[in-house]
């Protein structure tokens, strides 16, 4: 493991949370960004109504779905050696959506993006979520609000209640990494311009996905993705047993991917 990585894994373990300066290449950051405007017309996508995903927020969600480059942000090498380092072997892809914060919305209620799993708290990580800054983010448009070491608290933050919290600010192109446990939530914006993220998302192996990777892709989509991203995808077997068809790897069973080893044959 890159000695790089092993520094943003020390401090997710101390702060719950780590930033990669400059990871995106910014011919993939215009890119992203050039096709979220184009989904975003053509899906009709407007603002949500209730207070979590925000009265002036456009999301687009299941961006894998939607081909292009989107390929390539579940398995950017400056990420996904992160999350496997937090979550361990065979993680999964939870979900990939776009945060684009307009200008006038409140700040998000601090949440934990694991806080709906029943686990006794503090807990080994299960969710390495991350949001990629196609924009800028600072204190003023509505850069993630983060509360520092709450990973280890026994608790989950109580819903809308106001919490001491410290804005994630960081150049377009950088990547900010955290703990699923870690107190968060996305910042107002008082600006005239849009902040515009992805937040792309992992758990464990053996977690359930917030998004349905192998119904919400469709099939010849899937067919394009290399074996390593249909596997994130939850396509691969889990420790050699979870998820398996006839003791084979989904990825196997459909689209011909080498077959991995399982617990049947190990002797």
């Amino acid at each position: 493991m890159a000695s790089g990585t092993d520094e943003h894994l020390a401090r997710i373990a101390d702060d719950g949370y780590t930033l990669i300066e400059d990871a995106i290449p910014l011919d993939l950051v215009d890119a992203l960004a050039a096709d979220l405007t184009r989904l975003e017309h053509e899906l009709g996508i407007r603002p949500s109504t209730n207070s979590f995903e925000g009265a002036a927020t456009k999301r687009v969600y299941n961006l894998l779905a939607h081909g292009g480059r989107w390929a390539e942000v579940p398995v950017h090498p400056a990420v996904l050696p992160i999350v496997r380092g937090v979550l361990g072997d065979g993680p999964l892809i939870s979900s990939v959506s776009s945060i684009a914060i307009g200008p006038g919305e409140l700040a998000q209620p601090i949440h934990a993006d694991d806080q709906t799993m029943p686990i006794q708290r503090p807990s080994r990580p299960v969710v390495c979520n991350s949001m990629w800054a196609l924009t800028d983010f600072n204190a003023a448009n509505g850069a993630t609000r983060i509360v520092p070491g709450s990973h280890r608290r026994g608790h989950r933050p109580p819903y809308g209640e106001p919490q001491d919290s410290i804005p994630a600010e960081m150049t377009r192109g950088s990547i900010l990494v955290w703990n699923g446990s870690l107190w968060h939530g996305g910042g107002a914006n008082t600006t005239d311009v849009t902040r515009i993220g992805i937040a792309m998302n992992y758990c464990a192996g053996w977690i359930r996905q917030q998004e349905n990777q192998q119904l919400g892709i469709p099939a010849e989509m899937m067919a394009t993705f290399s074996p390593e991203l249909r596997d994130l995808c939850g396509l691969g077997i889990y420790k050699g047993l979870i998820g398996h068809i006839d003791k084979r790897t989904p990825a196997d069973r459909f689209y011909g991917d080498n077959p991995t080893d399982n617990l049947f044959d190990i002797t």
